[in-house]
């Protein structure tokens, strides 16, 4: 089975090709031709997910899924949530937007947060929503230099590394989108 990830994002494309099995083909956006930058809009992360979907669907015709994911801490009122990937301002800067937290984060006592990835899928015109959530907490400063985004000042519940400190087989085990990947698998095995 052939599926459009609506993405051009290289570290979720392997991430996810590398929980699907040989079965599925995951074609990046850039594939389709599509370099388009699909506007994130939607007030929350499901709204932004079926945005991406939709638009590879009324386009291009083709079965897809799309995702986002939101870093949502406690101390901060479940921010950077919806506005992760531009919380320091535009360009996705992901240098930038840890500063931002851990300036925000200083002294403060509660460090909890969770990753949340919501996975949009449109196949055969029918809209099916998929939910991952990692437990965890905000570290005082930047460990480990792989994955992307909040990885390295992300360390899940019952672990001693950062996100970034750990194999992306490892990391894919726990990891929301890892979670809402396999719920996503599961539910293409069913058909």
């Amino acid at each position: 089975m052939e599926l459009v990830f609506a993405t051009n994002n290289k570290h979720k494309l392997e991430e996810i090709s590398h929980i699907l099995d040989e079965h599925y083909k995951i074609v990046s956006l850039k594939e389709i031709g599509c370099n388009e930058d699909i506007a994130e809009t939607a007030e929350t992360l499901e709204g932004n997910a079926l945005l991406k979907a939709r638009y590879i669907h009324s386009r291009y015709g083709r079965d897809c899924f799309a995702d986002d994911t939101g870093l949502e801490i406690d101390a901060l009122e479940g921010k950077p949530g919806v506005f992760s990937a531009r919380y320091a301002g535009p360009g996705h800067d992901h240098q930038k937007n840890m500063d931002k937290v851990l300036f925000e984060m200083a002294g403060q006592a509660n460090r909890k947060a969770q990753f949340r990835t919501v996975i949009a899928l449109i196949l055969e015109g029918q809209e099916y929503l998929f939910e991952g959530i990692v437990k965890g907490e905000i570290l005082t400063e930047r460990h480990g230099d792989k994955g992307f985004g909040y990885d390295p000042i992300f360390k899940p519940d019952g672990f001693d590394l950062s996100f970034a400190e750990m194999d992306l087989d490892d990391k894919n085990e726990i990891s929301h989108r890892g979670r809402a990947t396999r719920k996503l698998v599961e539910f293409l095995n069913q058909l």
